[in-house]
């Protein structure tokens, strides 16, 4: 077992949006495309602590949707399109900027929980 790393300024955030480790910046953090990796190849950091839970989904729901919602409906308002061709044009347009978000941002939780050492919460007793 590799001895422990301390967090470094460029391994931290930015190395969770890239798909790599949060301590070393090496390793990969996903062993499918939104799968977790029991741990990292390079400096043996046990993922088990990640738990993103439905954060990801939240935030590629509230991007997402203003993103292409707000689109669709402006070009619903403007140019007055069937709404079959609404529908053909920003039903995969959603499909794709969900699937482009949802890993960098799974990934960028789990490194916010690794660099704040976030926890299950507890109460004192």
């Amino acid at each position: 077992m590799t001895q422990p790393l301390p967090p470094s300024r460029d391994a931290g955030q930015s190395a969770g949006f890239k798909g790599r480790c949060p301590r070393c910046g090496e390793g990969k953090l996903f062993s499918g495309y939104i799968a977790l990796a029991p741990r990292c190849t390079v400096c043996g950091l046990d993922y088990s602590f990640a738990d993103s839970a439905d954060g990801p989904a939240v935030f590629v729901m509230l991007i997402a949707g203003f993103i292409v919602l707000g689109t669709a409906l402006y070009v619903d308002a403007t140019y007055e399109p069937p709404l079959l061709l609404l529908a053909a044009i920003f039903l995969p347009l959603m499909a794709v900027v969900s699937l482009g978000l949802i890993r960098p941002l799974k990934g960028w939780l789990i490194a916010a929980q690794y660099r704040n050492k976030a926890e299950q919460g507890q109460l004192e007793r």
